[in-house]
């Protein structure tokens, strides 16, 4: 049966976060992606990208999707804070993944879901920063890569690749060839030879 994986960005999102993992989902995997966003609106991304949305985020539900994305952006650390509880909510009492990276950690942190699950996001003060009811400051973890915990997955901005191969091995895509080809957009990190 074809994956789906239900991406959501919101007005100024971060076009690197979920690039890679989208573009590897349908041409390395033959998933689906589907854009939602807050209240089905229409979003353009920090780069000026506009995407239609293909529907409401917060109606998004495990019968039609194997996994919740919340792609990182300017939102997240607005006033204007969109409410995806009860949809992560529905996927992780269905057993499947809830994943965020970057800002939209914090959008984890608000649902009490980093209370107790090991986890990252951006730099270690910014969820008790921004979020003064987070209380998972025992099982964060300072790391560069994602960190997957109990159908929570977390990343900082800077880790697209290690958060790509979180959600795909979670839903069941992971592969020692997929993982070799994704093991490839980070030697760019390695030091250099010669």
């Amino acid at each position: 049966m074809t994956k789906r994986l239900a991406i959501v960005l919101t007005e100024g999102y971060a076009d690197w976060e979920c690039g890679l993992l989208m573009a590897t989902a349908r041409h390395e995997c033959d998933a689906t992606t589907a854009v939602l966003t807050p209240g089905g609106a229409d979003v353009t991304s920090l780069g000026g990208v506009a995407i239609k949305s293909a529907g409401a985020a917060e109606a998004a539900s495990p019968e039609d999707f194997d996994v919740l994305v919340l792609c990182g952006g300017t939102i997240w650390q607005s006033d204007a804070v969109p409410d995806l509880s009860a949809a992560a909510g529905r996927f992780l009492a269905a057993g499947k993944p809830v994943a965020g990276i970057c800002d939209a950690t914090l959008a984890l942190g608000r649902m009490g879901l980093l209370d107790d699950r090991a986890h990252t996001g951006n730099y270690r003060s910014q969820l008790p920063e921004v979020v003064p009811a987070y209380r998972g400051e025992a099982h964060y973890r300072d790391q560069p890569q994602a960190v997957a915990d109990r159908n929570v997955i977390t990343a900082s901005g800077a880790a697209p690749v290690t958060f790509a191969r979180e959600i795909l091995v979670a839903i069941g895509l992971g592969s020692p060839e997929l993982l070799d080809y994704l093991r490839v957009y980070g030697d760019e990190h390695k030091a250099a030879q010669g």
